[in-house]
């Protein structure tokens, strides 16, 4: 399925979400949310704005959400929408699927993504998302207001503090050969599998993470959010 050129070769893999960055006069604040977990189970944590960030367990991992606090989640969430290319390669999935190792989901660290920091900006988002991925030739104007939006998300990171894991025994692929270049400097312990069998693939047995969140003006922090001063940038 063909996708913006705007957004994809905008923002690649090397560089996932980082576009082109001017640091402006002024104080800006990002939330800090560290947190872990263990393979199966899930971590999510209220963060303001009516909106709650965490690890959804999937197959052989997790995914990074970021969905409303309260009420129903629509099929696509706000990291998703904001967080190009989709259905594809993506920071958004630590997991063995896609053919990477378990040492592969742990070495592409830091993960580097975007949300939608309201309701408005979700739906504006889900309105482009669906007319670009629904047609193999979509029209050039929706492709450029998509790569726009998505540009003027706040940016979110992934840091991977800590993992256990199973590493796998096959050769590395080459796109996670293009992100996964961290491991031997991200912390983690390697366990043996209890059959002393190896996989090609390996396990991801848990982790320990931060998410940093750039802060969208007008949103309330919850509570107990911690927040660190950053300068201020215009994408």
């Amino acid at each position: 399925m063909r996708v913006s050129s705007v957004v994809i070769l905008g923002l690649s893999v090397a560089g996932f979400g980082q576009g082109v960055v001017k640091t402006k006069p002024g104080a800006c604040r990002r939330m800090v949310v560290d947190g872990e977990v263990e393979a199966g189970k899930g971590f999510e944590r209220v963060i303001g704005g009516g909106l709650k960030v965490g690890l959804e367990p999937i197959a052989a991992g997790w995914a990074v959400r970021v969905v409303p606090a309260n009420g129903p989640r629509g099929t696509h969430d706000s990291a998703e929408l904001a967080s190009p290319p989709y259905q594809s390669l993506s920071p958004l999935i630590v997991s063995t699927g896609l053919g990477f190792r378990a040492q592969d989901a742990v070495g592409w660290n830091p993960r580097r993504f975007r949300y939608a920091a309201n309701p408005a900006a979700h739906a504006g988002l889900l309105r482009l998302y669906e007319r670009v991925t629904a047609s193999k030739t979509p029209a050039a104007v929706d492709e450029a207001e998509l790569g726009r939006l998505v540009a003027s998300a706040p940016e979110g990171t992934l840091e991977i503090l800590d993992a256990r894991l199973i590493p796998g025994t096959a050769d590395q692929v080459v796109a996670a050969n293009a992100v996964a270049s961290h491991f031997a400097t991200t912390a983690h312990q390697i366990d043996q599998p209890a059959d002393g069998k190896g996989s090609e693939l390996g396990r991801l047995e848990w982790m320990r993470f931060r998410f940093l969140l750039d802060m969208p003006p007008g949103m309330v922090p919850e509570r107990g959010i911690k927040l660190v001063p950053v300068p201020c940038t215009k994408y």
